[in-house]
């Protein structure tokens, strides 16, 4: 029997009642076992908002305000009453769930999905009339619950406190085993695609799931590093040790298949129309029909060898005014890894044969914009630290420190890979990646804008919430107030999000969303905070926080540091403190 969208909305009412995450995992998992495979893969993707893999999936596009023409044909009722209703409660969804009537007229899942794809994909002249005349028609089928949720769905938000974590976890419930869990995560690291990992394992159970392989076309998840105290530390880690330069760019996996490239950023966006001059380096340089390179994309000048800095560099990300850009922004891809080569998957390789295999590959242009990140081999601290030296001096961040028998660890974070930043001699070694959760508003001179500080959290691999890390209330200017707030303004929720831990209460909640970065003088233990609290007195936070730049647009929010990677720079810094002693 078809699973109904009623059946999905009672299930995703249970969600965002709850907050355990057992219970979260219980009731998604429930809810996937009585799917079938298609209505499985489906679902999935609804479940992260979304009607495809990152990659991939056609947006919606449609605004909340144009959303609101839609539910006023499908309900009869005023623009302006539901552009009221709007404004008191915040989300177009909940509005619509007030106004529609408790039952719909029975309508599947795969039927609300079909609708919403087609008009997501609609075009052309006209398209946005299309699109809200196809969404009316959706409304008058569904209940207000239902309509509720398929608003967020196609708005990107749903608001369930489930993250890809918990429908990991989910899916592993839902196949009968918790045990597949570590297989299932393997497989969605190689593909980025939670749909098709949903589709293995209902058609081929674990040994399909077992022998999954990457493949161009399908970014990896990519690998992180972890952090030490000094370049004598990384080394007896990590014994004789390749180092390389840490670009302050942006990451890119570059997939050849045939005569075509792809683009992929490090939360997966195919970005391939937004740099050409990497797509015809690697056409020209790249000696395989198929492949999956790594690499870090940063401004660079060729005439004077001088590297931009990452506020220069970030201004290539965008769709518009390419050729423009490209001229005035020249890029060149670092390649430091090679994943995939003409039907051989290389991430379970050592290092030492993935660089060799890497340097077979790719042939030297000058000037071109795909080049070797340069490396050196060693087991010597004084000349770790001098490459280290040399690299700051040129501009970059600092140096990364691999183990030569590592293999590469596709959505994890390892001591395989180790970062040593500018900042490694300070207290603070590193700046920290924290997701914004709310506001409180402005006081004194900033009472006129409506917001004075930051509520940020970092993330909680183990649970998949948020905890809050620090207030922020420095590192914007006036304008950046502003428009911080018009943008929080957009997520805002009148209660706690569901995957977010906090002691303190902001004035405004947002949703976990956006991502920036943040540098502190140094990180403490705080009553006033949930990361690591973990049923102690204290959590930890950051002292003196203050933003660096503008949102990361390149992160999501699970990109974002981690409680265990704030918990490892406590000790760091305690370390330091120790040995000045």
């Amino acid at each position: 029997m078809a699973l109904s969208m009623r059946e999905v909305a009672e299930a995703f009412v249970a969600l965002e009642k709850s907050s355990r995450r057992t219970t979260l995992v219980a009731i998604l998992g429930d809810l996937l076992a009585r799917a079938e495979t298609a209505e499985m893969e489906r679902l999935v993707y609804l479940c992260q908002g979304r009607l495809g893999p990152p990659f991939s999936a056609p947006e919606i596009g449609l605004q909340a305000k144009l959303m609101m023409h839609a539910v006023a044909d499908a309900t009869g009722c005023t623009e302006e009453a539901i552009r009221h209703l709007y404004d008191e409660r915040g989300d177009i969804g909940t509005v619509a769930g007030e106004i529609l009537p408790a039952e719909g007229r029975g309508i599947s899942l795969m039927e609300v999905y079909h609708q919403l794809l087609a008009i997501a994909t609609a075009s052309g002249r006209g398209a946005q009339a299309q699109k809200i005349g196809l969404l009316a028609d959706l409304l008058r089928r569904l209940s207000g619950p239902e309509a509720r949720y398929v608003l967020r769905i196609a708005q990107g938000r749903l608001r369930l406190g489930v993250g890809d974590a918990t429908i990991l976890d989910a899916l592993a419930t839902s196949a009968g085993d918790p045990s597949l869990k570590e297989a299932i995560e393997r497989c969605y690291n190689l593909s980025s695609d939670l749909g098709l990992v949903a589709r293995v394992l209902r058609e081929e159970g674990e040994p399909g799931l077992r022998r999954f392989q990457a493949r161009p076309g399908r970014p990896v998840r990519p690998a992180l590093a972890q952090r030490v105290a000094s370049p004598e530390e990384a080394l007896r880690r990590l014994g004789r040790c390749q180092a390389e330069p840490k670009y302050d760019g942006f990451r890119l996996q570059t997939h050849r298949v045939g005569d075509a490239v792809h683009l992929f950023s490090r939360n997966m966006e195919d970005v391939s129309g937004q740099f050409p001059e990497i797509a015809e380096a690697t056409l020209r340089q790249v000696g395989a029909e198929s492949a999956i390179l790594e690499g870090e994309a940063v401004g660079y000048l060729p005439e004077t060898g001088e590297y931009l800095p990452f506020q220069v560099t970030v201004q290539r990300r965008r769709k518009h005014r390419v050729e423009a850009m490209q001229e005035a922004i020249p890029l060149r891809l670092f390649a430091f890894d090679l994943l995939y080569a003409d039907g051989r998957e290389f991430l379970t390789a050592p290092l030492t044969e993935r660089r060799a295999a890497l340097e077979r590959l790719v042939t030297p242009t000058p000037d071109s914009a795909l080049a070797l990140s340069p490396v050196l081999v060693t087991d010597d601290a004084t000349e770790l630290e001098r490459f280290f030296d040399e690299m700051v001096s040129e501009g970059l961040e600092g140096i990364m420190v691999k183990r030569l028998d590592g293999a590469y660890t596709a959505g994890a974070r390892s001591f395989n890979w180790i970062k040593l930043k500018r900042g490694y001699r300070a207290e603070l070694a590193d700046t920290v990646d924290c997701v914004l959760v709310g506001y409180l508003y402005g006081r004194g001179q900033r009472a006129r804008f409506g917001i004075g500080s930051l509520l940020a959290a970092v993330y909680d691999e183990k649970r998949d919430r948020f905890q809050t890390v620090a207030k922020i209330g420095s590192g914007l200017s006036d304008e950046g107030w502003v428009k911080m707030r018009e943008l929080l303004d957009q997520d805002s929720v009148p209660h706690r999000p569901a995957r977010v831990d906090s002691v303190l209460q902001p004035d405004v909640w947002c949703e976990p969303h956006y991502v920036v970065e943040v540098q502190a003088d140094e990180i403490t233990r705080s009553p006033l905070h949930a990361a690591g609290r973990d049923g102690e007195p204290t959590g930890y936070a950051l002292r003196f926080p203050r933003m660096v730049g503008w949102i990361r647009a390149d992160k999501h929010p699970e990109d974002a540091t981690t409680v265990e990677e704030i918990i490892e720079m406590f000790r760091i810094q305690r370390l330091r403190a120790t040995s000045a002693l």
